[in-house]
């Protein structure tokens, strides 16, 4: 059962689609192992863990955008999440991206956020999007540019601290 508006997006070995119940144990997971979740917002407990999945829900309705599920065209598994997210107290939205365990180094992310960046740019009409990258996620510099964002500055966080603004580029410039 989808539990927002979130349309499906398909990608050639990718479905982007709204968050799930069947998605929660997976976030679940993912949120309470911080050495793989630090620069995206590690939980300390199974509640907060859950309070986390529940806000993408709640920013789907606020906001009509959010984090999608990554999952697996072949198999049908959660990859990780992507999607635009701008909750209080960002600058502005975000393209951001977060994979599982045993999905890195699959282009996975890749596909999943140039995906992401389209619907921003085509459905949503938005004009510009940043990544926020906590200092020393390399993968995740990496990432955004080859996706061709520009560091353009760091700022305080007020929820995970130092971060790194990407600036990416406009839609003029990457949709065809």
């Amino acid at each position: 059962m989808n539990l927002t508006q979130a349309p499906v997006l398909d990608t050639e070995n990718l479905i982007l689609r709204g968050p799930e119940l069947r998605d929660v144990e997976p976030m679940i997971a993912f949120l309470l192992d911080e050495s793989r979740s630090g620069g995206f917002g590690a939980a300390s407990n199974r509640g907060e863990a859950w309070r986390w999945f529940a806000l993408n829900v709640g920013h789907w309705h606020i906001h009509g955008y959010g984090y999608f599920t990554i999952e697996m065209r072949d198999t049908g598994e959660a990859a990780g999440l992507c999607g635009i997210w701008n909750p209080e107290g960002w600058p502005e939205p975000e393209l951001g991206w977060s994979l599982y365990e045993g999905f890195e180094g699959r282009g996975i992310a890749f596909e999943a956020a140039k995906r992401a960046r389209q619907y921003a740019y085509e459905d949503l009409g938005m004009k510009t999007l940043t990544s926020n990258i906590v200092p020393g996620n390399d993968r995740s510099v990496a990432l955004a540019e080859r996706l061709g964002a520009r560091y353009e500055r760091t700022y305080h966080n007020p929820h995970m601290g130092k971060d790194m603004l990407f600036r990416h580029l406009g839609p003029d410039e990457v949709l065809e």
